[in-house]
Order: structure tokens, then C-alpha cells, then sequence
């Protein structure tokens, strides 16, 4: 019985000592702890593009011809090309002095091409003739230059032969018409003809009528 007395008592006094504490410890603020810190997005630096230098294109010599220049610097079809859209605005007169300036084109593709070019202008059957036969040469060559320029000169040679084909049915229709017109202007020749010899016919005469000679009297016998 004393021992429970004893153990009681003890039990007590600790219960008495911790109130203070417990009580101290629900009293005291809470203390929040810090949140913990975010790492800063990472900044991402956009560096600028890269500046490619651009090689200016050389102009060209006074003395070098502007089509060459482009043949040398943009290629053969480019040269061709700008030649065709030259040789298109060209009056006759200027379009038989180029055909004279260009004389024989030799062995040269650019040279055939730009000859065939001018001939197909002048719209003659002879001249469309010809130019067909420059851009078959240049379509059949081996050279490098040649081969640059076959496709289009198989395509521009298939249209020489159909312009002349629709120039020389225009040539047909022409000479049918100048014919008609010829023979036209002959009946017209006849009928006018015709008309002055009915107007003869139907105009009064201004003379008189001629009166027969009495005849003579008969010599009488004695």
C-alpha cells in the first residue's frame, strides 16, 4: 500500500513539472518555415543570324556584249532567253541589219540559236526554213554548251515548222484571193465592154436616112 502511495506521488510531481512546458509549448507561436526557394528559370540568349555575304554580281564591260555577259555569268538558256525577248521588239529594218550583224554562226550553239531567232521574226517561209534547220544543229550538238541549249532549241524548232506550215497556208489563202480578184477585175473588164457595144446599138443617128438614085431613063429607038 505504501508502495502505490510512493509510485502515485511520483507520478504527481512529474505531471506537476511538464504542465509549465506543455503549457509554454501551446502558448508560443508557431514558427512557418521558410519555403524553400525556386530556382530562377534558366535565360535563353537567342543569337542573332548568322550575316552570309552576298557576292556582288560584276557588272559588265562596256565593251563585252550584253548577251555574252549573260551567257558568261547566268548561263546559255538565260542568254538565249534575254536574246529571244530583244530580237522580238525589233522593227524590220533593224530586224535585217541584226540578220546581216550575226552573218554565218559557224560551229557556235549560241550563235545558231540567236541567227534562228532573228529568221523566225522575219515570218518568210525561206527564212523560217532555215532557222528550223539552225536549232536542229544545235539540238544534235555534243558540246557542253549545245546540250545546255537542246531542250529549248527542240522546242523552238517544232514551232518554226508549225509557224511554217499556218505562214504558208496563209501564203496559199492569199494567192487564191489574188486570183479571184484577178479574174474578178477581168469579167468586170468584159462586162463593161459588152455594155458600151449595147449602148452603140441603142443610139440614135444623127443623119438622114440615104435616099436611093432615080434610075436613068432608057434611050428610046427611032
Amino acid at each position: 500500500m505504501s508502495l502505490f502511495l510512493s509510485a502515485r506521488r511520483t507520478v504527481s510531481l512529474w505531471a506537476a513539472a511538464a504542465a509549465p512546458v506543455l503549457l509554454a509549448a501551446c502558448s508560443s507561436p508557431a514558427v512557418l518555415k521558410p519555403a524553400p526557394a525556386t530556382a530562377p528559370a534558366p535565360v535563353v540568349q537567342t543569337l542573332p543570324a548568322p550575316v552570309i555575304p552576298v557576292e556582288a554580281e560584276p557588272s559588265a564591260p562596256a565593251t563585252q556584249p550584253a548577251i555574252n555577259f549573260i551567257a558568261a555569268t547566268s548561263g546559255q538558256v538565260a542568254a538565249a532567253l534575254a536574246y529571244a525577248d530583244k530580237v522580238r521588239t525589233l522593227n524590220p529594218n533593224d530586224l535585217g541589219n541584226e540578220i546581216s550583224r550575226l552573218g554565218e554562226p559557224g560551229e557556235v550553239p549560241l550563235s545558231q540559236m540567236q541567227l534562228a531567232m532573228a529568221l523566225a521574226q522575219t515570218r518568210q517561209g525561206p527564212d523560217l526554213i532555215r532557222a528550223q534547220g539552225l536549232m536542229q544543229r544545235v539540238a544534235s550538238g555534243t558540246t557542253p554548251e549545245a546540250q545546255q541549249l537542246a531542250p529549248l532549241a527542240r522546242t523552238l524548232g517544232a514551232r518554226y515548222g508549225e509557224q511554217r506550215k499556218v505562214e504558208e497556208e496563209r501564203e496559199k489563202q492569199a494567192q487564191q484571193l489574188r486570183d479571184s480578184q484577178r479574174r474578178i477585175d477581168q469579167l468586170t473588164d468584159r462586162l463593161e465592154a459588152l455594155r458600151a457595144i449595147e449602148r452603140s446599138f441603142s443610139r440614135p443617128s444623127n443623119h438622114p436616112p440615104a435616099v436611093p438614085a432615080a434610075p436613068a431613063p432608057s434611050a428610046t429607038k427611032p
